[in-house]
């Protein structure tokens, strides 16, 4: 197993540990309905790239039992 020779410093630590924090996810409007989505994603409409790829059902409010 491999030992390290001499300690590591805190700003050599700080070094390698620069490159290790979260992105922030890459948004986008769809142009057809405005709605913020992650990039290559379908809408939560069902709205990709302009173009409606999954029917929202339709609910009918009259079934009040």
């Amino acid at each position: 197993m491999a030992v390290q020779k001499s300690r590591k410093t805190p700003s050599r630590r700080g070094m390698r540990r620069s490159h290790d924090k979260l992105k922030s996810p890459a948004l986008s409007v769809d142009p057809t309905t405005g709605e913020t989505h992650m990039r290559h994603r379908v809408s939560p409409d069902g709205f990709y790239r302009g173009e409606q790829v999954i029917a929202q059902p339709d609910f009918d409010d009259d079934d009040d039992e």
